[in-house]
């Protein structure tokens, strides 16, 4: 038993001996190596090579991180303007009243910086200890497994830095990036610059951004009266704005009040029989603060943001905060109109029976340039960049989209407004699908300008069967709006879409009937200029496309005077105007006996705007569906737009009459035409009539000279 650690020992003992030349042999052939190929220069080569790297990858973020317009930022918020580059409101999220450093009481400087960073006049935007205490402190939480910075150090300038350009992610690279833009800040802008641009972009809980608006929101002042101790409170809000608030935690925030008091006189600011005194005061809150609503039209400018992010690569938060000057295509009046018309429930069905409201979006657009006049996505509470019915929802368009899918292709494969339609119930494909008619009733043939008027929908399946489903398929794709094979069938017709479409995609379709075959994109956003100056997004010249020849559009145009004249939007036609357009609904086949509708839509136009309104509930289900009352509901809505919105354009005439109008011409015509023609055959029969019988007698009279010459 003994015998077994002697025998390891033995064989360990071995092993070193064997292992021991081999050690000394690779370590003069590494001591060789290591001199013979210079490792340590190479090693020292590598390491500046990353550190210029890296530094000037640092340096690049700092030189384009356009530092230079930081001051103009943060002192104008980011304004919006509307087509006649007036101002329409403004935006900010990060922001308060912005105020001079002459006009924030000394007292706040002086609690701020010796509570956040006493050597700020004495350091280039970082303090070599900050800079030391992170790197410990990263390098710790690396060991225990936490990939961020737990504290350290930050400068005052590069807590403005951070808040202005950088996440509030805690890790080396944002801390890398902070300290190389805060020496980039501190080369361009004075001390009191920096300090002022500080107090001013810093957060103080509640909503409350910068000194001015925290004296009024906590103690009914400007920031030029605030005392020591109200200076204080403020200061100390700075690492916990929430945690510190003196409404919510008024003991805790005098707690870290006289805290800041204290380190006020040790960084020399107070004497401590001065800061004593000043910790035995009251603290008092008083809110006087008032926030001025500049987001004027809601839905409108939620929709300006997301273009500015989704068309142009823009980011919420520079949107917000970056004193951006954005000209969009607002017309102020009509984007008024169309919200007050919004707020007034006599415009819309009742709530259902357990309250839910009946919704609804509209949306006006110049057809000339595409531009969005007015918009509003929706009834009830607005929600900051929420559901957005007129530019996000997805819904069928029913008859809406039948002068897209079936008559405008029609026009363009030989067909003209008053082609004689067959109105009969029929069956079609091995699927029998059997389009029906509104009531019912079929007249066996119908003129195409009265079936589109009327929204019969035998005969405009009959028509889509004539022309190929093709041609309606590819028509809707060249009008703009998403379609699929599976949307491939008889039913396109009727607007039966497997994705659905938005009110906005919808008045972007109908831009080029109301322009001459020439359609247009809806847009928001005409340009953006930079707090600078500089023009970053340019807009202005904006494309159209011809997708139908000016001759169908004339004749679409004139078939759907009809609609409103004597049609299915007859109600909706407001007084004194001639308007075009089409009506829309879709069936919510969930009410068993009943007729009932899911979606309803009505779109009208002139020569210089494209109304479309969608209506229904956000979800249907057996109790929310709309009556099927004729379009009576939405028809109100719409004329009530229409009525107050287009004394507000320029009301060009269309040049072109409604279909029947022309077709009662035409009709006319050409009974002149054979009345003509008959009467003057008659004429010309009884002028040959005259001269046979003037020859006649002329011939009786010859024969007769001639009878009497022989028989003399």
């Amino acid at each position: 038993m003994n015998d077994q650690p002697s025998r390891f020992k033995r064989w360990l003992q071995e092993l070193r001996d064997w292992f021991a030349p081999l050690w000394q042999k690779f370590k003069r052939l590494l001591k060789k190596g290591w001199h013979r190929f210079q490792i340590t220069r190479w090693i020292i080569v590598v390491c500046l090579t990353l550190f210029l790297l890296v530094s000037g990858y640092l340096t690049f973020i700092a030189k384009t991180s356009h530092v230079s317009n930081l001051k103009a930022t943060l002192e104008t918020p980011t304004m919006i303007y509307d087509r006649h580059n007036k101002s329409a409101g403004s935006l900010y999220s990060q922001k308060g009243t912005y105020v001079s450093l002459n006009k924030i009481s000394k007292n706040i400087p002086n609690a701020v910086l010796s509570t956040e960073d006493r050597d700020f006049y004495h350091e280039h935007g970082f303090s070599v200890k900050g800079i030391a205490r992170a790197a410990l402190l990263y390098a710790k939480n690396k060991v225990l497994g936490r990939n961020y910075i737990s504290g350290g150090g930050s400068t005052l300038t590069q807590q403005l830095v951070k808040n202005a350009y950088l996440t509030q992610q805690q890790t080396f690279t944002r801390k890398a990036k902070e300290i190389f833009i805060s020496i980039e800040v501190e080369n361009i802008y004075s001390k009191n610059d920096i300090l002022t641009m500080y107090l001013n972009n810093a957060y103080f809980g509640n909503g409350v951004w910068g000194v001015q608006d925290a004296s009024k929101r906590y103690f009914d002042k400007d920031a030029s009266d605030l005392t020591v101790p109200e200076a204080a409170v403020l200061a100390g809000m700075l690492t916990s704005p929430s945690g510190y608030d003196p409404v919510a935690h008024p003991t805790a925030s005098k707690q870290r009040r006289n805290v800041v008091l204290q380190l006020m006189v040790e960084n020399g600011k107070l004497t401590q029989s001065q800061a004593n005194r000043y910790k035995k005061t009251a603290l008092t809150v008083s809110n006087g603060y008032k926030q001025t609503n500049t987001y004027k039209y809601p839905y409108f400018f939620d929709a300006v943001i997301s273009e500015a992010i989704s068309k142009y690569g823009l980011t919420e938060s520079e949107i917000m905060n970056k004193g951006y000057k954005i000209y969009t295509t607002l017309d102020q009046t009509q984007q008024t109109i169309m919200q007050n018309i919004y707020k007034n429930d006599n415009n819309f069905p009742s709530n259902a029976s357990d309250g839910t409201e009946v919704q609804s979006a509209s949306i006006a657009v110049n057809p000339n340039n595409g531009g969005v006049l007015a918009v509003v996505g929706g009834r009830g509470a607005h929600v900051f960049r929420g559901f957005n019915r007129a530019t996000q929802m997805k819904r069928q368009p029913g008859s809406s989209l039948k002068p897209i899918a079936v008559y405008a292709p029609a026009l363009e494969n030989g067909y003209y407004y008053d082609s004689i339609l067959q109105d009969k119930k029929q069956s079609y494909g091995t699927n029998d699908y059997t389009p029906k008619n509104y009531d019912d009733t079929y007249s066996g043939k119908v003129t195409m300008y009265k079936a589109l008027a009327e929204s019969l929908n035998a005969p405009t399946v009959w028509l889509l069967n004539k022309i190929g489903v093709t041609k309606g398929y590819e028509s809707v794709k060249k009008f703009g709006l998403p379609v699929t094979k599976k949307d491939k069938n008889l039913a396109l017709g009727l607007g039966g879409l497997s994705s659905g479409v938005s009110p906005q995609q919808m008045a972007g379709a109908y831009t080029a009937f109301a322009n001459n075959g020439k359609k247009t994109t809806p847009h928001y956003i005409t340009k953006i200029v930079d707090a600078s100056g500089k023009v970053i997004v340019n807009n202005t010249n904006v494309k159209r496309k011809q997708i139908i020849s000016k001759k169908v559009a004339k004749e679409m145009t004139s078939m759907m005077l009809g609609v409103f004249n004597y049609g299915t939007g007859k109600t909706a036609k407001p007084s004194g105007y001639s308007v075009a357009g089409k009506t829309g609904s879709t069936e919510s086949d969930v009410v068993n006996g009943q007729n009932s509708e899911r979606d309803k839509w009505i779109i009208g136009y002139t020569p210089d705007i494209v109304v479309a309104t969608w209506e229904g509930y956000d979800s249907t289900n057996e109790s929310h569906t709309l009556a099927e009352t004729t379009y009576t509901n939405t028809n109100t809505l719409f004329k009530d737009e229409l009525t107050q919105m287009l004394p507000n354009t320029k009301q060009t005439s269309f040049d072109t009459k409604d279909a029947a109008t022309l077709a009662g011409n035409k009709s006319s015509s050409s009974s002149n035409i054979w009345d003509n023609l008959e009467n003057n055959t008659s004429e010309f029969g009884d002028k040959v009539a005259q001269g046979a019988q003037s020859i006649k007698q002329k011939a009786s009279e010859l024969w007769s000279n001639a009878k009497s010459i022989i028989g003399q």
